[in-house]
């Protein structure tokens, strides 16, 4: 093999070639206030000993306070969860506790109230006469519009066309959550509708998990009871 050869295969250089040659020619590092610079470190009064530069200690304060961040951001937000899953399970005990429709409307409200904060909660049913006493009559077809088209299970966010939902409290309500609900059989088209009064209260990139889980919990527990 050739020396050009040789060349592709040099040695490569091992860390204890390094600390080898820094412990015997210190002022190489010591010396490089450049590099001392970009390593973070400088030479103690003595000039014989290499400290943490400030920067260096900034660096691992910022690297702290970040992690602190995180885990206190994963800790509220913990937190929020559980609180949002066991406001979840009261309410689902509050409406299968209803004991008929009317009842069953009225729990909806005041969970709404009550347990989430919000200005109202609506059952409404697409129905060619009487809805159940406290329900909110639909036509055929305003699901749909209410939902912006017939693929749609929900909507978050603010929607004109469902504030005829809340009656006398429409002018309060700045933002809504409605999920799309079919009721016995064969099914009849209804939603169920949570209103609030914060423009921020539902926003259109929320998720709409929880809301669709009542939703589920108000269909069969209004199919105990016959439509009348």
């Amino acid at each position: 093999m050739d020396g050009s050869q040789g060349d592709l295969y040099e040695p490569r250089l091992q860390a204890s070639d390094v600390r080898r040659f820094l412990s015997d020619n210190p002022e190489f590092l010591t010396g490089d206030d450049g590099l001392l610079d970009e390593l973070g470190l400088k030479v103690a009064a003595g000039g014989n000993v290499v400290e943490f530069a400030p920067a260096a200690m900034a660096r691992i304060h910022a690297a702290h306070q970040q992690e602190a961040s995180q885990r206190q951001y994963l800790e509220e937000t913990a937190r929020a969860n559980f609180s949002a899953q066991a406001q979840a399970h009261g309410a689902v005990v509050d409406l299968l506790d209803a004991r008929n429709h009317s009842d069953l409307a009225r729990r909806v409200d005041d969970l709404a109230q009550q347990r989430f904060g919000l200005a109202a909660g609506v059952i409404a049913l697409e129905i060619d006469g009487h809805p159940p006493a406290g329900w909110k009559m639909l036509v055929e077809g305003q699901v749909d519009m209410i939902l912006g088209g017939s693929q749609r299970l929900a909507r978050m966010g603010f929607a004109p066309t469902a504030l005829g939902l809340f009656g006398e409290r429409a002018e309060a309500i700045a933002s809504m959550a409605m999920v799309r609900m079919a009721i016995w059989e064969p099914s009849r088209q209804g939603l169920l509708a949570f209103g609030s009064t914060d423009p921020q209260g539902f926003t259109e990139d929320m998720g709409t998990e929880l809301v669709a889980f009542l939703a589920r919990v108000v269909e069969r527990t209004a199919e105990r009871w016959p439509l009348l």
